[in-house]
């Protein structure tokens, strides 16, 4: 496994493998590696003949500088983890490295962006659309690989992809969970033991809240019942319960496609902000 920080040393190597005509798949990570990034570097193994990872704590898509500073770090461990997982090439830059001089470019995902994650974190997915940008042009990969977990966030990376037309293959990866249903998550760190036992409500919500509307119950009915769940837990405080449509993440009041419609969750316990979503045909 070969480790690069400078841009252009890792687009020399990875020219050679282009030369080779090897298919390059990238996982985009901001470290504090878990289960759930590994699935996407197995998965990138099983589609691509050369895997690539990056590690970088984008400060431009935080727009709140106290998440950013707690945000959990250990490039040795992350390191660890993956070169046991077979990856290829990890890409550490500093932040100087990839925002030399200002970094003052926006990039609007219209309707997509102004709501739930977007509504709820302004800025915080035109900082995403800037450094998957910045990635996808120095790895130029054949393939790149997300997590559902950030369903919006992997709906602003299609919409990247298909309107900057990069030749790149998308896919999305279900999410890894814990054995309570807790979504697995870097900041999930920062969580208690009993903390991440409380947070399972979250998935529970979820799970109960889909196969409700699969009976046939209302959405309506689905959100005031999620609200109830969490309005008798003391610590969990729930900041968002959506059902979706995935084209533009918007609220609906009835389903037209259970293929393109997603059950979205945000909460809070112990300061430390969580999301989730179910896919409603999952």
């Amino acid at each position: 496994m070969n480790t690069f920080k400078k841009i252009e040393e890792l687009r020399a190597e990875l020219l050679k493998y282009r030369l080779e005509n090897k298919k390059i798949g990238l996982v985009p990570t901001m470290g504090a590696l878990h289960h759930g990034h590994i699935s996407l570097v197995e998965k990138a193994k099983e589609k691509s003949d050369v895997v690539a990872v990056s590690i970088f704590v984008n400060p431009t898509q935080f727009n709140n500088p106290e998440d950013l500073e707690k945000y959990p770090r250990n490039i040795e461990r992350d390191l660890d983890l993956l070169k046991k997982a077979g990856c290829d090439i990890v890409f550490t830059p500093e932040v100087t490295e990839m925002y030399a001089g200002s970094h003052d470019l926006k990039i609007s995902f219209g309707t997509l962006e102004n709501s739930l994650e977007g509504k709820f974190r302004p800025g915080h997915f035109s900082g995403v659309g800037q450094i998957v940008s910045k990635l996808f042009n120095i790895f130029q990969p054949h393939s790149a690989f997300f997590g559902q977990k950030d369903l919006q966030q992997f709906f602003i990376i299609k919409k990247l992809i298909n309107q900057l037309c990069f030749p790149i293959e998308l896919h999305m990866i279900p999410t890894k969970r814990e054995d309570n249903g807790l979504a697995m998550s870097s900041r999930n760190e920062r969580l208690t033991q009993e903390e991440k036992l409380e947070a399972g409500l979250i998935y529970q919500t979820l799970k109960l809240s889909a196969e409700a509307i699969l009976e046939g119950r209302s959405i309506h009915h689905v959100i005031e019942q999620a609200n109830e769940l969490f309005a008798k837990n003391e610590r969990l405080k729930l900041e968002y319960f959506e059902v979706v449509e995935t084209e533009n993440f918007t609220g609906i009041s009835t389903v037209s496609d259970p293929k393109t419609t997603a059950l979205c969750i945000a909460a809070e316990i112990g300061k430390v902000r969580l999301i989730d979503n179910l896919l409603l045909n999952y």
